[in-house]
Order: structure tokens, then C-alpha cells, then sequence
């Protein structure tokens, strides 16, 4: 009978010691049990507090209609789809909310996923493989970062939003097939990419353009159709160059993701994208629901307009309440605002004064940012009143003139 190996000086004792590392950058991360309260409170391990947190951009997670709606449809069509969308879990709620999909987005034909993520590391390795050339924006998120590694293609990263070194960039390549891959919304900084600008890029160089836009989804755009429709690229301008993705979890209040384009690479990424044909289809019930919050998004105008007010309001305290701080407000104008402070541990011991004060706004910390830009990530809701953003005006005064690193907790 073998015998088991030795695990004397085995690599599994490794670990303890690397997780005392993450300790001691501050880099360890630890998960939170929450229950939802009303509004924009959360209850945070046994803690109410006003969250600034949310990617829940319109207020949409706990609205009665959606709640209802999926009530109605895991009634209808049960709960799970109990196979992947080839076999049999393409429900009619699946099937509609595609079509759905692809007329908000103004686009010829949608794929429905379960995850944003899956989406991106799926549909990346089914356009291009080896011998062929991706363009990556250096903060693009992890999901297109790990796609782009799975395709087996030759990665070429340019400098954030440097579109004269895309453009060279593109000009030296001699692949025949070249993807460029971008954020629409950059979700640790909160700018919007200049979508023209690529696409005229991908037009001069014979490229495919993958926009994510995650974060604009919902909230940019007329009636909140995303960044295309934001730049006029939609409907009957709407270019086959561009494939379009958008996660339905964060302004749509649901859950899964999403890609649109032409009849043509949508029928091949059905065919090819192995996050898709291998995986149990979402539950019919998150269709039903998705399908009602279209419905919000597109009529309820006054979300995003009370959003941009919010947006303003906190950017013009910020600029007074932070006057002569080394902390520095990023330069967006959308829902996420960053707080750039640098350090890790005073990034950790800013969050946990906030939470003194009944905050809730979470420390990003390297690898999602670049080292040295640790910073709070404040995302706003039309969930929020101006009383919640004058109260975090005034938390974030108080705490950039007195907040000690030592004070910090992960």
C-alpha cells in the first residue's frame, strides 16, 4: 500500500506566513455580513449605518416593482434554470429580456449572462487567440485584465486613456486581427472614456472595440442607455466595431451581465464563448425581474437627475471642506467619486473613522489600485439625500485634519 507523502517543509505551511504579510501591508481583506435597511443604510455586521458604498447607482435593489416581479416569475417559472442556455435553460423570461436588451441598448442582438465577470473572461478568448493583438487601457478592470491573459493573444497595455499611444500602438502591430478592450466608466476613478476617439481609432486600424461600461449603464445616456447612446453611437449609429457589455447588478438593481452587437458576433460568441455554453443559465426569475427595471430606467428620469445633484452638491463641499488637505477628490462626475489619499494604512484608518461616525465608505487598497493611490471610494445613489452627502461633507472635513494611521482596521 503507497504511502501518503511527507508534508514536512511542505508548501501548504506557506500560507499562514503570507496571510501575516497582508496583515502587515494592510492589504488583508475582510468580508462583511449585511442586511439591507431602508434607503441608503445598511446593517454591517451588526452595525446601521449610512453606506456609500453601493454600486446601486439608481436605487433599484429593493424597489417593490422588481421585488414583485420576481416573485411573479420564480411562480412561473420555478427558481433555478437547472442547465446551461444550449441545453435547456434559455427560458422565454431569458429570451425576452435579450430582446429586451437589445432595444434599450439600441443594438441588433443581446447575450445574457449570469456575471459581468464571466462575460468578459469569456467573450475576450472567443474573439481572439494567439497570433492575434489585444489594445488594454492600464486601468481596465480585473475582468477584462483576466480575459485578455486567457485569450493566449499578445497583450499590448497603454497608459491610461493615452490615445496617441494607442493609435502607435496599433500602427506598429501587423496582426489581422486587433481587439481593443476598455472601460467605459473606470470604476476606481470614475472618468468616462473618450468612446469616439477609440472607435476612430479602431475605424483608421481595422479593430474590434470592447467597451465595458458596467458603471454607465443605467445611468448614462438618454433614459439611461449607457455610454453609447451617451455619445450618440447607438440605433441607427450604432457601428459593427463595437461590442457593447454592461453588468445588470449595479444600476439595474438585479443581477448578471450582458454583451450586444452585430447578428453575426453575437451568433459566434453563442457558438464559442465557454463561460457561456458550460454554465447553468441565470435563474428566469432575475430575467423577470430585469425586465421591470428597464422599465424604471428608462421613465424614471428624475433618478439620474437627482443623481447629478447629489454628484454636484458633494463635489462643491468637498472643494471647501477639504481645502489644504493632502486627500485629493479624483476628477469624475459620476457616481463614483474617489477620494485619493495614498497610503494604505491611513486609506484603512479614514475608513474606520467614518464608521465611528456611522459611515460607511469602504478603503480600496493595491493590487485594485496602483500602489501609493490608496483611497476611499465613494459611490453615490439617487438613493441618498442631500442631508446624507452634507453629512459625509463634514465627516471627510474633520477626519483629513485629524485621522491617524494608527487607528486603523482591515
Amino acid at each position: 500500500m503507497a504511502t501518503s507523502p511527507s508534508l514536512k517543509n511542505s508548501w501548504l505551511d506557506e500560507f499562514p506566513a503570507r496571510i501575516a504579510e497582508l496583515d502587515r501591508t494592510h492589504l488583508r481583506r475582510r468580508r462583511r455580513v449585511v442586511v439591507p435597511e431602508s434607503g441608503a443604510r445598511l446593517q454591517i455586521d451588526g452595525q446601521s449605518l449610512l453606506a456609500f458604498c453601493s454600486n446601486d447607482y439608481l436605487g433599484l435593489a429593493n424597489h417593490p416593482a422588481l421585488i414583485e416581479a420576481a416573485c411573479t416569475g420564480a411562480r412561473r417559472f420555478g427558481v433555478g434554470a437547472a442547465a446551461s442556455p444550449l441545453v435547456s435553460g434559455h427560458s422565454a423570461a431569458n429570451d425576452a429580456l435579450e430582446h429586451a436588451l437589445a432595444g434599450f441598448a439600441g443594438l441588433p442582438r443581446a447575450l445574457y449572462f449570469y456575471a459581468g465577470y464571466a462575460t468578459n473572461i469569456g467573450i475576450i478568448p472567443a474573439l481572439v487567440g494567439g497570433g492575434d493583438a489585444i489594445f488594454s487601457d492600464t486601468l481596465n478592470h480585473a475582468c477584462l485584465i483576466d480575459g485578455a491573459r486567457l485569450s493566449c493573444a499578445q497583450i499590448h497595455r497603454y497608459a491610461h486613456a493615452d490615445l496617441e499611444a494607442l493609435d502607435a500602438a496599433l500602427a506598429q502591430s501587423r496582426t489581422p486581427r486587433k481587439l481593443v478592450i476598455s472601460d467605459a466608466v473606470f470604476s476606481m476613478d470614475g472618468d468616462l472614456a473618450d468612446v469616439p476617439a477609440l472607435l476612430a481609432l479602431c475605424e483608421r486600424h481595422d479593430a474590434l472595440l470592447l467597451l465595458d461600461d458596467a458603471h454607465g449603464f443605467g445611468v448614462l445616456g438618454p433614459q439611461g442607455r449607457g455610454c453609447l447612446a451617451h455619445f450618440g453611437l447607438n440605433g441607427a449609429q450604432a457601428s459593427p466595431r463595437v461590442l457593447y457589455m454592461a453588468t445588470l447588478g449595479k444600476a439595474a438593481g438585479v443581477a448578471g451581465a450582458f454583451v450586444a452587437g452585430s447578428d453575426a458576433i453575437m451568433e459566434w460568441l453563442l457558438q464559442k464563448t465557454r463561460s457561456y455554453i458550460f454554465a447553468t443559465a441565470a435563474p428566469p426569475l432575475l430575467a423577470s425581474a430585469l425586465r421591470a427595471s428597464l422599465q424604471l430606467i428608462e421613465h424614471d428620469e428624475w433618478r439620474r437627475e437627482h443623481l447629478q445633484h447629489l454628484i454636484a452638491r458633494l463635489r462643491q463641499g468637498l472643494a471647501t471642506g477639504l481645502r489644504g488637505s493632502t486627500w485629493q477628490l479624483g476628477e469624475s462626475l459620476t457616481a463614483i467619486q474617489p477620494l485619493l489619499i495614498g497610503r494604505n494604512d491611513e486609506a484603512l484608518a479614514a475608513m474606520a473613522g467614518l464608521r465611528e461616525r456611522g459611515l460607511w465608505v469602504p478603503a480600496i487598497r493595491p493590487p485594485t489600485v496602483p500602489e501609493g493611490t490608496a483611497r476611499l471610494r465613494i459611490a453615490l445613489s439617487a438613493a441618498h439625500t442631500e442631508a446624507h452627502i452634507d453629512q459625509l461633507v463634514q465627516a471627510l472635513s474633520e477626519l483629513s485634519a485629524t485621522c491617524r494611521p494608527e487607528t486603523a482596521f482591515g
